[in-house]
């Protein structure tokens, strides 16, 4: 596990290095008489130096001695859940937004999500009704925290 660590942690190190890049080189609003704090990148550019920060954590926390002769990276079922991680963010990112309202589409990909990784298969019916109970809370969650976050604090008309 710490080998596949350091690799994530190299990779959102780069992702946060982009993000830093990214805002830092967007156009300024100087030009027409907005405050130089309200820059556009100024949110991108705090979101990559919080990524790398937590990236170079990471990193450290991967040299831990106990786990040395630990299983390889991406070992078992590993691989099928990045799969389907893949296939559920695919699937919202290209059909469900656009298709339907954010809101709509962004609680029925937290619904799913939960349920897909977090259902017990052979638990009780008591355990299983919890779970879709907690997975919808959750989606409703989600869904309303993130559409008011993006059109309340950001000002960004959603789909």
């Amino acid at each position: 596990m710490a080998l596949a660590d350091r690799l994530t942690a190299i990779l959102f190190l780069m992702l946060g290095l982009a993000l830093l890049v990214g805002g830092y080189t967007m156009d300024r609003l100087e030009i027409r008489q907005i405050h130089p704090a309200s820059i556009p990148g100024l949110v991108p550019m705090i979101l990559g130096v919080l990524l790398s920060i937590c990236a170079v954590l990471l990193y450290r926390s991967s040299y831990r001695p106990e786990e040395r002769n630990a299983a390889p990276v991406f070992s078992g079922g590993s691989w099928g859940r990045l799969g389907i991680t893949t296939v559920i963010c695919t699937v919202y990112a290209l059909g469900l937004v656009g298709w339907l309202p954010y809101f709509w589409a962004t609680f029925v990909f937290a619904v799913c999500f939960t349920l897909i990784f977090s259902f017990p298969l052979d638990g009780e019916r008591r355990t299983q009704l919890i779970a879709v109970a907690g997975a919808l809370v959750l989606g409703v969650g989600v869904a309303l925290g993130s559409s008011l976050l993006f059109q309340e604090l950001f000002l960004v008309r959603l789909p």
